[in-house]
């Protein structure tokens, strides 16, 4: 019996001290460790001033650059990085301008058709729109239907159509010719003289 304790390890044994086999996986287990934590000591570039390279015919914003570069900064981007991020604001900025434009046509042939003013007298009535905003709008308004393409919008069309019509209306005037005057104690009084 004592040859057996003598001969076989303990489980405590066991635990401490670990086989050749197992000293191998401990090792392996620690390297990809390691390995990460040099990943994370080197940090990326960070350039002092971003510059960014638009598509041809893109316009930078120089506020919007200051602002976006002072995130990127904040959030560690190299120039790279930065620039990818870019691209995507510009790819998502053309995607809402043609969705926009494709809107505004729609508007321009809803308004063709349009049974109350469009279709073959279209221009005519469109002129007397026109000059219903010429009489009631501002050119701050103008501006503003012009920018968003709400001058298209049928409805826009249709109120201002229906006001020029309003003005532009002959009106007939009923009454009297004006006589001579008389006199208002007269007209209350017309015994006395």
């Amino acid at each position: 019996m004592d040859d057996q304790v003598a001969g076989s390890s303990t489980p405590v044994q066991d635990a401490v001290e670990p086989t050749s086999a197992e000293s191998q996986d401990t090792t392996a287990l620690t390297a990809p460790e390691t390995q990460a934590t040099e990943a994370q000591a080197v940090e990326p570039q960070i350039p002092e001033s971003y510059e960014f390279q638009m598509p041809e015919g893109v316009e930078i914003d120089q506020d919007a650059v200051q602002e976006f570069s002072g995130l990127a900064k904040e959030l560690k981007l190299d120039q790279a990085n930065a620039q990818k991020v870019a691209d995507i604001a510009v790819k998502m900025m053309a995607k809402q301008t043609e969705q926009h434009q494709n809107l505004v046509t729609s508007w321009t042939e809803q308004t063709k058709a349009d049974k109350e003013f469009g279709g073959d007298r279209l221009n005519e009535n469109l002129a007397v729109a026109k000059k219903a905003l010429d009489a009631f709008g501002t050119p701050e308004l103008r501006d503003v239907l012009n920018m968003t393409g709400l001058g298209n919008h049928p409805e826009v069309i249709r109120a201002f159509y229906r006001a020029g019509k309003a003005i532009s209306e002959d009106r007939f005037i009923s009454g009297s010719p004006k006589g001579a005057e008389v006199d208002p104690a007269r007209r209350l009084f017309p015994s006395m003289n």
